[in-house]
């Protein structure tokens, strides 16, 4: 290679890396502060292809768009000295890149400290208020004021909020823990009452099924009663009928179901002699008397 083209290259080359570090580009989502040791120079909010002095100048970028913050949950004390564990979420741009730039520097040390300026308001508007007007549709009215007081916070900082909202509202876990408590404590007694309840109607069935028991049986034995005494009467009647018409045969089957009675068993043994009256039946027609 001859001296000029070692020349023509190196030409060349200084030219591309010059055009690199003079030219960037400025995405549609994003705005761009070129900077000079520290001082603006220029400010480019809309998109395309923008150029700087090569080495001397720097180019600090920033979303254009809408950004999100979420501070941690924070437990505040309301007025009703109510205890509460408020999740806030928020929304913002950046308006002025100079003072975004000059005050927080980047998007994550921005957030941080929106963070603090958020949970700081939050105490101090919620500290007004009761758990009703948070729970309440005073709730947008309260948000309205924290996100103006957030507001005048951080204008100087170059930055607009544009929304801030609640997106959870919790008792503490040791409130929950207790109102739990003190629930389930409740139910149980509810259920306790409703069971001395039950068994006292239960008693009170089982008494009432007990003496409607006790009269119908009672009323069965009275019917019962009468029934055997009408028919011991009926019976009486017609023995004593029968053994109008035929004596000798009324005492022929009672002395016969007498033999039936007394001799039934398998070792039964009667002592008599032979010519007691009791077996005179055994004696064939000499029985009768």
């Amino acid at each position: 290679m001859s001296k000029s083209h070692t020349v023509l290259f190196v030409f060349i080359l200084f030219a591309v890396v010059l055009l690199g570090q003079s030219a960037f580009i400025v995405p549609e989502a994003q705005q761009a502060l070129v900077l000079q040791y520290g001082k603006l120079m220029e400010k480019h909010t809309s998109p395309g292809l923008k150029f700087k002095i090569p080495f001397i100048q720097q180019v600090v970028v920033f979303d254009k768009r809408v950004l999100d913050v979420d501070p941690p949950p924070e437990e505040v004390i309301l007025a009703d000295q109510k205890r509460l564990v408020v999740d806030t979420f928020a929304r913002y741009k950046i308006n002025d890149m100079l003072g975004f730039y000059t005050s927080w520097q980047t998007e994550s040390q921005a957030n941080t400290r929106l963070n603090n300026i958020i949970n700081s308001t939050l105490r101090s508007i919620l500290g007004n208020a009761t758990l009703g007007d948070v729970l309440s549709e005073k709730r947008d009215q309260l948000m309205a004021t924290v996100k103006q007081q957030v507001n005048t916070a951080v204008t100087q900082f170059g930055i607009e909020i544009v929304d801030i909202r609640i997106g959870r509202a919790d008792l503490p876990e040791q409130t929950s823990q207790a109102i739990y408590a003190r629930m389930r404590t409740e139910r149980q007694r509810e259920a306790a009452e409703f069971r001395a309840q039950g068994q006292e109607q239960a008693q009170e069935i089982r008494s009432k099924a007990d003496k409607e028991r006790t009269v119908l049986l009672a009323e069965a034995e009275k019917q019962a009663q009468i029934s055997r005494g009408q028919g011991d009467s009926d019976a009486i009647k017609i023995y004593a009928a029968a053994f109008k018409k035929d004596p000798e045969f009324y005492a022929f089957y009672r002395t016969m179901e007498a033999y039936r009675d007394s001799l039934s068993g398998d070792n039964t043994t009667l002592v008599l002699s032979p010519d007691n009256d009791f077996l005179r039946y055994f004696r064939g027609e000499s029985g009768k008397r």
